[in-house]
């Protein structure tokens, strides 16, 4: 079997045993966020408060030594608190911009559903484009750029639904429940968890995130499996339960994903399990559940069962 490189590939298996000694018993989590990052994506992560969201936010950061900025979202926020803003300068008699916490590598945007819908816009061009626009300037972003954004459920009290436009932009979206039995007596010991964090030690840099991201760029899909992806996507919007499939920007996003995926297995090619196994965490996120079709089961567990449903029923190319 053709390997990716050795140097590379092992220290993205650094990587992510670094974050596995922080947030255990969460494998699948831990490996969405990976793969997230090699794809060049940002990671959305669900779940109530106290699972571990923003521990694994931050073992991220200090396991990769680059800029990194958290923003705590909250309902009385504007857009200028996180993009920044310009300021007039009587010395020089002009206008200078003062950079929010975006100008950053890796950006942790907690609970981002408890800010309005216009502050949320704000990451919007960010997020897609690698740089914002203020009062008609341009500024890019630095390289690598991630946002890891932590939301708790919409049913929460204070909590703004993120907009389809906005899910659109995550490429991953992760879903973390309560630990193991096991993992949360290692935390209650201190163990594990946040208590460890201060020992975490980098094992990348920026340039380091930025090279890896360039080989898993380089990782083959052969066009059965580009078919067999764009056959589930069509598959989406077409459903009759859903009032909103896939958008083309989810297809890509799958594609980036598979690769990364590939790569982390250890392969310079991708397979069908590769897609499959991406599928809910790259789409659920962006389905639309038509409202004639709503269940006893929340949106995103709805989502996700029709997925499935969907994956099984698209033939898998040999």
């Amino acid at each position: 079997m053709s390997q990716a490189p050795g140097t590379t590939l092992q220290r993205a298996a650094e990587l992510e045993r670094s974050l596995r000694s922080i947030i255990r018993g969460k494998d699948d989590v831990v490996r969405l966020a990976l793969v997230a990052i090699l794809a060049r994506g940002h990671l959305l992560i669900e779940g109530v408060p106290g699972v571990g969201k923003t521990t694994l936010a931050h073992a991220l950061a200090r396991a990769i030594d680059c800029d990194f900025r958290r923003v705590q979202f909250t309902s009385d926020m504007l857009p200028s608190d996180v993009l920044g803003i310009s300021v007039y300068s009587t010395a020089d008699e002009r206008f200078e911009f003062k950079r929010g916490p975006i100008f950053t590598n890796i950006l942790l945007a907690d609970e981002i559903n408890r800010t309005t819908p216009k502050t949320q816009s704000a990451l919007l061009e960010a997020m897609n484009e690698r740089q914002v626009t203020v009062d008609g300037h341009p500024h890019p972003l630095p390289n690598p750029f991630l946002v890891v954004a932590t939301q708790n459920p919409v049913e929460h009290h204070g909590t703004y639904p993120l907009p389809e436009s906005q899910l659109d932009r995550f490429l991953i979206r992760a879903r973390m429940g309560y630990p193991e039995a096991g993992s949360e007596r290692e935390i209650l010991r201190g163990q594990v968890g946040a208590a460890q964090l201060d020992t975490l030690r980098p094992v990348l840099n920026a340039e380091d995130v930025v090279a890896l991201q360039d080989e898993v760029s380089a990782v083959r899909v052969e066009d059965s499996l580009i078919d067999y992806s764009l056959a589930i996507v069509e598959r989406t919007r077409r459903h009759e339960q859903l009032s909103l499939g896939v958008s083309p920007r989810g297809a890509l996003m799958l594609y980036h994903a598979a690769q990364a995926m590939a790569f982390l297995e250890g392969r310079n090619y991708c397979i069908p399990d590769d897609f499959k196994k991406l599928t809910v965490p790259t789409f659920a996120h962006r389905l639309v559940i038509s409202a004639r079709y709503t269940s006893t089961l929340k949106r995103a567990e709805q989502s996700e069962q029709i997925l499935r449903e969907v994956v099984e029923s698209v033939p898998v190319p040999v």
